[in-house]
C-alpha cells in the first residue's frame, strides 16, 4: 500500500510529461516536496480556533486507518473484522468533514465556496462508493476487505465483466475524491474553478505535508480495490495487483489530463450523477446474475 500511495503521483507526472515531449519533474519529485514541508514549521491565521490545527491530523489519520483494512490481492491486510467496508467508507467520509471543517473556519468566503463545492460533490459521489462495496460484497458473501479478496475465484465472463466496471466505478470515485481531471485541475490557480485546492490554501509546512500524503493514501485505497476486483479473476497475486494499481491508474489519469480539459462546474454534477447510476446498473446486473436470471 505503501509503494502505491508513493508511486502513482510518480507516473502522473512522468506520463504527462511524456505526452507533452518534456522532460518532466523527477519520478519522486513529489516525495521531496512533501519532505520539505515536513521540515518548516506552520502559519496560522488568527480567526482560526484549534479545529483549523487538528484537521490535518484527523484527515492523515483516518486516511492511514483506512489503509490499513485494505489487501493487497493475496496480502492480508493489518487490520479487519465483519463489516470493516462500512468503516472505511466512513472513516474517508470523516477525512472529507474534517477538512471541510477546517476551510470553513478560517471565514474566508473563497474557502467556503470551495468547501461547499467540496461537501456536495463527497455527498453525490457516497451512494457509488456505496453501491460498488455492496457489489463486492454481493459476489463473495462477506462485508470485510479481507474475506472479500482472500481468494481467487472461477467466475463467468458475464460476473467478470460486471467485476471490470465495478473497478471503473472505483477509478473514477478516486478521481473526484483526488480532484483530479475532468473533476477538478489540481494545478489551477483561478477562485472561481478551484474546488479540492482551495479548502487547503491556508495551510503550510508540516499541515500541508500531512494533506498531501493523506490523499496519496486514499488514491491507494481505491486504487488498489480496483486493482484488487480485477486480479481476483485474472491472477491473485500481489506482484500482479500493486504493478496494476500503480501503472494503469497512473497511466489512465495522465493520459486524461493531458489530452482533455476540466469539465464546466454546472457539468460535474451530471457527471457524477452517471458514476452513480452506472454504479447503481452494475449493483442490479450483478444480483440478477448471482440469481442465475437471464438478462
Amino acid at each position: 500500500m505503501v509503494v502505491v500511495a508513493l508511486s502513482i503521483t510518480g507516473v502522473i507526472n512522468r506520463t504527462r510529461a511524456l505526452l507533452a515531449g518534456r522532460k518532466g519533474i523527477r519520478f519522486f519529485q513529489h516525495i521531496y516536496n512533501v519532505r520539505l514541508l515536513l521540515r518548516k514549521g506552520s502559519v496560522y491565521s488568527t480567526t482560526t480556533t484549534a479545529l483549523f490545527r487538528i484537521a490535518p491530523v484527523v484527515y492523515l489519520g483516518s486516511a492511514l486507518l483506512a489503509s490499513l483494512f485494505i489487501p493487497v490481492a493475496n496480502l492480508e491486510p493489518l487490520l479487519s473484522f465483519h463489516g470493516d467496508i462500512i468503516l472505511v467508507a466512513y472513516l474517508l467520509a470523516l477525512s472529507r468533514v474534517a477538512i471541510i471543517l477546517a476551510a470553513m473556519d478560517t471565514g474566508s468566503s473563497f474557502e467556503g465556496m470551495g468547501a461547499a463545492r467540496e461537501a456536495l460533490y463527497g455527498a453525490l459521489v457516497e451512494p457509488a462508493l456505496m453501491m460498488a462495496m455492496a457489489t463486492l460484497a454481493l459476489f463473495c458473501g462477506y462485508s470485510s476487505f479481507a474475506e472479500i479478496f482472500s481468494t481467487a475465484q472461477e467466475m463467468s465472463v458475464n460476473l467478470t465483466i460486471v467485476l471490470i466496471l465495478v473497478a471503473y466505478v472505483f477509478f473514477i470515485i478516486m478521481i473526484i475524491e483526488a480532484g483530479r481531471v475532468p473533476v477538478d485541475d489540481p494545478k489551477t490557480h483561478l477562485e472561481l474553478t478551484m474546488i479540492h485546492e482551495v479548502i487547503c490554501l491556508d495551510y503550510s509546512g508540516v499541515d500541508m505535508g500531512m494533506i498531501h500524503i493523506a490523499g496519496w493514501l486514499k488514491n491507494a485505497i481505491f486504487a488498489t480495490i480496483a486493482a484488487n476486483a480485477v486480479a481476483v479473476t485474472i491472477s491473485f497475486h500481489w506482484w500482479f495487483a500493486a504493478p496494476l494499481a500503480i501503472l494503469v491508474t497512473g497511466v489512465a489519469i495522465g493520459v486524461v489530463e493531458s489530452l482533455r480539459a476540466r469539465n464546466k462546474l454546472s457539468r460535474n454534477i451530471t457527471y457524477i450523477l452517471t458514476i452513480v447510476a452506472m454504479a447503481a446498473l452494475v449493483l442490479l446486473t450483478g444480483f440478477l446474475l448471482i440469481q442465475n436470471i437471464e438478462i
